[in-house]
């Protein structure tokens, strides 16, 4: 049972590892396809699969982004409460997710080349 707790520990951190270095931009794709407000960019990454991710994680990001002019946002009437803000894509944000894409891709490359050679023989120990 320790073996397995571990495994699931150790996968757990590898997976927070990978998401950390591709958040602000699965964040700045979403925000590509929609104008959103945090809640919703939070239902949207789990909805992709990327599992529970805290708004004391996005939050932050956001603000960042924004300090960077990478997202704009403004304040919108909420139906159930105060108003919201809904963040957008900036010209800026388009430039850098079209270039950490390229940059991401050239990355997953080299990483499947190294993990899954074109020539599957098997290596000798």
């Amino acid at each position: 049972m320790v073996a397995a707790e571990s495994q699931s520990i150790d996968d757990n951190d590898r997976q927070t590892q990978l998401l950390r270095g591709a958040l602000d931009m699965c964040l700045l794709a979403l925000l590509a396809r929609e104008p959103a407000h945090g809640y919703e960019l939070v239902r949207r990454m789990e909805a992709a699969g990327f599992g529970a991710i805290s708004y004391g994680t996005i939050y932050p990001l956001l603000t960042r982004m924004r300090r960077l002019g990478l997202v704009a946002h403004e304040q919108q009437v909420s139906p159930t409460g105060p108003p919201r803000k809904v963040y957008a894509l900036t010209g800026s944000g388009r430039t850098h997710l079209d270039a950490w894409q390229k940059q991401w891709n050239r990355f997953t490359d080299t990483v499947d080349a190294v993990l899954c050679p074109l020539d599957h023989t098997p290596t000798r120990s």
